[in-house]
């Protein structure tokens, strides 16, 4: 997220950039995947964009993941009827025409459509350059979400090992990769992750390098209702432009224009000054088209068009003339046909005819007979006409001079009107100044402007305050708050000595100074904190993922293998610094059938006793 403030009234017009993704080409894995070790895949599943990417060993792991994509899928129509198949992430280009068709594999951070899931794995395992025939031979390390449902986690298991074939996987959650990838090796493994993302914002607890899984809280709020919120409240103030509001254009506004205010009610109170609002305002430039129907025109310009209209008019003209021509033309053989059976004597015939064309006599069919040729014949005429004269100027629209005779009684009338001009006052030209007056232009970029103000504060505000939007949760300050006083006072001095930021919705400005102060407000006086920003709150968690899977590339004790998968289930792992708690599926004791009673004599009722054990 860019810097929020620009100074002076003047630079802050700022056009949208419509950001249009482009296709990502399928890449050579290159000789570093192909290693005496099978050379790890670290996928960054976020319900937002998704991160993929090779854990390459040595000195330079590479910069970045190489593959980064919306983590949506469209499917076009009559794709299961051998149509255009579906399309994903950055093939997509430009989302919002295709808003109604997107579909994620997502509810909330959590996946559970397993099949568009596999949609997102087949398009990165494709442009990576996955080699290997018939499966994935390479170890997977995935990100999931906080406390990641058995169910969620199961199937996920069953699609790697059954689908893709890969030796072994691990799982972590993104938060705790990027503390990972941000801790110094010196510092104390113990703090609180304050991380926000998409649609979730979690506080997580760290004692001793361990997630502390029982007093983990979740606020349902982050980017999506953030972009949600700040399209409502622009449509409210701008219905004019109620199309053009897209909530691609409103997470552009809160990834490079929007703010957190240090103090919400203070920054409102600035806003209040007209000169703060000038100079702080930004405002946001729709696309419009500057050029309006004939106000451009010239008279040689206005003079051609005039004359392919009356050219396109004449052509439509001889072109009707031409098809009633016809017709005519196939009416009148037919009553010459009509005519010559009675000239040939075939009265039958003829007289059935004349039933047929509902006529009465012979007269009659050859009085029509003569007003059908006689209209063939002028039609015939008026084509040729028209064929000569095709190019015909436009006439010319001046007036005629009028005959001096004309022109009299109308100098009569002025003189007359000049009798009266002494009774007029002096007064009376202010009457004849609006005829005289130039109206203003009509700016018509200007009408196409946004100009947001306090949107800019009060949109990412809502994960502080989620009464703005009507939701009954508490904020980060809050819940923060809450779980700090779960904590005896010297564990609570531990954890707030490392407080960690990461996630894309803690980009904004300002943020890290709010937490602070939220901070400073609830410790005791004189009690000291730190706060750290992830250096990188978007791809941490990818850089984390790539350095545990190198660090812990040989460690057997953190990574599932497809025996352990088979042996005991999809929704089993292995615990580590950035993973989940592992609860197993605690199922009912059955009783046994040595301790059942005899059913002779007790009829039903000694087959039920032990059922409810």
């Amino acid at each position: 997220m860019a810097a929020a403030s620009v100074a002076g009234p003047a630079a802050n017009v700022f056009p949208f950039r419509d950001f249009r993704a482009a296709p990502d080409p399928v890449l050579e894995a290159g000789p570093v995947a192909h290693g005496p070790l099978p050379v790890p895949l670290v996928l960054d599943n976020g319900s937002f964009q998704a991160r993929a990417g090779w854990a390459c060993p040595g000195p330079d792991p590479g910069p970045e993941p190489r593959l980064q994509f919306r983590a949506v899928c469209a499917r076009g129509r009559g794709g299961a009827r051998g149509g255009a198949g579906p399309q994903v992430g950055n093939a997509l280009g430009s989302l919002e025409p295709l808003r109604w068709m997107l579909r994620s594999p997502f509810d909330r951070n959590v996946p559970v459509n397993l099949e568009l899931q596999e949609l997102l794995l087949d398009y990165s395992f494709q442009h990576l350059g996955v080699s290997s025939q018939g499966c994935v031979d390479h170890p997977i390390v995935l990100t999931e979400a906080v406390c990641n449902p058995l169910y969620s986690r199961q199937m996920m298991s069953e699609l790697l090992f059954e689908c893709y074939g890969i030796p072994k996987v691990a799982y972590g959650i993104d938060s705790l990769f990027s503390f990972y990838h941000n801790k110094p090796k010196n510092l104390t493994s113990s703090g609180l992750i304050i991380s926000s993302g998409y649609q979730c914002t979690h506080i997580l607890p760290i004692l001793e390098g361990r997630l502390d899984a029982k007093n983990c809280k979740r606020i349902n709020l982050g980017g999506s209702q953030a972009a949600g919120y700040l399209q409502r409240l622009l449509q409210l103030k701008y219905p004019g432009h109620l199309a053009a509001i897209t909530l691609s254009r409103m997470e552009e506004i809160l990834h490079e224009h929007s703010y957190i205010a240090e103090d919400y009610v203070e920054e409102l109170q600035k806003w209040r000054c007209p000169d703060y609002y000038e100079n702080n305002v930004h405002k946001m430039q729709l696309p419009f088209s500057s050029k309006l129907l004939g106000s451009t025109l010239t008279s040689e310009e206005k003079q051609e068009r005039r004359q392919q209209q009356l050219r396109r008019l004449q052509e439509l003209n001889a072109r009707r003339r031409e098809e009633k021509l016809q017709l005519d033309q196939e009416r009148l053989d037919r009553l010459l046909y009509v005519q010559e059976l009675l000239e040939d004597g075939q009265m039958d015939q003829f007289h059935k005819a004349l039933i047929e064309l509902n006529m009465d006599s012979p007269e009659e069919l050859q009085s029509y007979i003569q007003k059908l040729s006689s209209a063939v014949e002028q039609a015939k005429q008026k084509i040729l006409q028209a064929e000569v004269n095709l190019e015909v100027d436009v006439v010319d629209s001046k007036p005629e001079t009028p005959d001096l005779e004309q022109l009299e009684p109308s100098l009569e009338d002025v003189e007359s009107i000049n009798d009266f001009e002494p009774l007029f006052s002096e007064e009376t030209p202010e009457v004849e100044k609006p005829v005289t007056t130039v109206q203003p232009v009509f700016n018509l970029a200007a009408y196409h402007q946004l100009f947001v103000g306090t949107e800019r504060i009060r949109a990412p505000e809502i994960i502080f305050q989620p009464s703005l939007i009507g939701e009954e949760q508490a904020g980060i300050a809050e819940t923060l708050q809450y779980i700090l006083d779960r904590y005896p006072k010297d564990v609570q001095e531990m954890l707030v000595q490392n407080v960690f930021l990461t996630g894309g919705n803690m980009m904004y400005p300002g943020m890290k100074v709010r937490i602070e102060k939220e901070l400073l407000e609830m410790r005791p006086f004189q009690s000291s904190f730190q706060v750290q920003l992830a250096s990188n709150p978007v791809l941490d968690a990818w850089y984390g993922a790539r350095d545990w899977a190198l660090d812990h590339l040989e460690d057997s004790e953190v990574w599932i293998t497809r025996k352990e998968y088979e042996e005991k289930g999809g929704e089993y792992f292995k615990e580590h610094c950035a993973s989940n708690i592992y609860v197993p599926i605690r199922l009912p004791k059955q009783a046994s059938r040595s301790s059942e009673a005899p059913a002779s004599g007790k009829g039903s009722g000694a087959s039920g006793g032990g059922a409810g054990e």
